[in-house]
């Protein structure tokens, strides 16, 4: 009991700082700080570092530690990326297999339907882009024992045509007719203009045309509804293309996503798992220490990320923000001013730190396994001389961590919708175990509490919001935020000893 009184009193003591530090902000900065704007980013940073901090609190109750947190969350959010990447393919497009530049034919694959007099756009990378040409004849040929196609344009080719042969293709263009209004009703966002094309077309809302015109110009519009018009398809776009006549043509390019998002979630928190199992099973049968383990960690995810990306810069654009990106960015409007247009909302990722919390504290206080990871963090000798299976409780903090990482990597990356491999993630680590120790989790293990780590975290983005309102230097973040720190250890560790003479009276 009084343990637990001891843990209870530092949560208590980290709160009424909490509760200073939001008090002095209100009165020094009344219109910054509480403003709704400010408050729903407190609560969005608070709740996607809470979920890390949870994560490590279970590592750090049984005396580990994960350094390679940042660096594990800069690898889902990149691995998040490439899975759920676009990309827009032409729907009437084959690969060019051969250019005979002597009798001046293209040797094309025999997946699309070709016939003389229609126009097509010959890509070749770099070279001839936006070449158009007309359909002088087509032959069916064999090519290598497949079916291939013989196209002969009414401009041949030349030998420049001959190079880039990994990007060659072919595809038929569409040709638009005179824009006109329908008596139908527009599909939300479209634009009072359609575009009518003289083919049945089955393209899909987020999917695209492109509208082109000779090697002058190329127009890229979004698709928001289809419609069939007799023999020809009715084409509803987001914006209203300029200057687009009859001379124009029209690409149709179908939306093809790498995964589903279910799939490339579950396919991310997958590759945690897996990473945090490695983790476990060094530190548990090959006795490696923790500090080791996840420090190569640290490096050996940075170095995964910027490999798979290329080291370049990945993102979503706009491709996820009313689906996936709801989750990091959408919020429960709770008020709204019908004169200013001002609100305030709860952020949909406080509500997911809510569960995971939950979650967290129904595994720590009310099953045996809570039980057996501070009994370990206490005592580990004892706790297995006790019949508990150490090792396999601590490869279940380190696969809990790292599921509570694979969340957050994919939250922060989807927040920030921006991933750059060199740096994103950077020092998370350190947001995440401060949250932790400040919210009462003891660095030599044997105590910690889930509400705590929240209010940890809370308390470590109220000091960030400080630093920022107040105008305070930012070469002295880090400065503020490694004495809070310290201040936490060493006050766990007065407390430790204050604790310990009042047991022995």
């Amino acid at each position: 009991m009084r343990e637990n009184s001891t843990g209870l009193f530092k949560i208590v003591g980290i709160g009424l700082l909490l509760v200073t530090l939001w008090a002095m902000l209100s009165f020094y900065v009344p219109e910054k700080f509480l403003s709704p704007l400010n408050i729903e980013n407190l609560l969005r940073r608070t709740a996607l570092y809470g979920i890390l901090g949870i994560g490590v609190a279970f590592v750090i109750m049984t005396g580990g530690i994960d350094l390679s947190i940042g660096s594990m969350v800069c690898l889902c959010g990149c691995l998040l990326a490439m899975f759920l990447q676009v990309d827009y393919l032409p729907v009437n497009e084959v690969d060019v297999w051969e250019v005979r530049v002597a009798d001046g034919t293209f040797v094309v694959a025999a997946d699309v339907e070709f016939r003389p007099g229609e126009r097509v756009r010959y890509y070749n990378g770099r070279k001839a882009r936006n070449q158009i040409s007309n359909i002088v004849s087509v032959d069916p040929i064999q090519f290598n024992g497949k079916s291939a196609l013989s196209i002969v344009l009414d401009q041949p080719p030349s030998r420049d045509d001959v190079v880039d042969s990994s990007s060659r293709s072919i595809g038929k263009l569409v040709p638009v007719l005179p824009i006109r209004e329908v008596s139908t009703d527009l599909p939300e966002g479209a634009s009072p203009q359609i575009v009518i094309s003289t083919a049945r077309l089955t393209l899909k809302p987020r999917d695209r045309i492109w509208m082109v015109l000779g090697v002058r110009g190329m127009s890229e519009e979004t698709v928001t509804g289809v419609e069939s018009s007799g023999e020809n398809s009715v084409v509803f776009l987001k914006n209203q293309p300029v200057g687009v006549t009859t001379e124009w043509c029209a690409i149709p390019v179908r939306r093809s996503p790498r995964m589903s998002i279910p799939v490339a979630v579950v396919s991310v928190m997958g590759i945690a798992l897996f990473l945090g199992s490695i983790h476990g099973l060094l530190i548990t049968k090959l006795r490696q220490q923790a500090f080791v383990v996840t420090l190569c960690g640290l490096m050996i995810y940075r170095g995964l990320a910027r490999r798979f990306s290329s080291d370049q810069t990945l993102g979503f654009g706009n491709e996820y923000a009313d689906s996936l990106g709801a989750l990091s960015t959408g919020r429960w409007v709770l008020w709204q001013s019908s004169e200013t247009g001002a609100s305030f909302g709860i952020p949909y990722v406080v509500f997911i730190l809510i569960a995971v919390a939950i979650i967290a504290a129904v595994i720590l206080n009310l099953t045996i396994w809570g039980r057996y990871i501070l009994a370990l963090g206490k005592n580990q000798e004892a706790a297995k001389y006790s019949g508990i299976n150490t090792d396999r409780m601590i490869c279940l903090t380190y696969v809990l961590c790292a599921l509570a990482t694979g969340l957050g990597g994919i939250l922060h990356a989807i927040d920030a919708n921006s991933i750059a491999p060199s740096s994103f993630g950077n020092w998370f680590e350190l947001w995440a175990i401060a949250a932790a120790v400040l919210g009462g989790c003891s660095l030599r293990g044997g105590e910690g509490s889930i509400f705590g780590v929240v209010v940890g975290t809370a308390l470590m983005q109220t000091l960030y919001n400080m630093i920022i309102l107040l105008q305070i230097s930012s070469e002295l973040e880090y400065v503020i935020i490694g004495m809070v720190i310290l201040l936490g250890v060493v006050s766990d560790e007065l407390i430790r000893r204050v604790a310990s003479v009042v047991r022995r009276r």
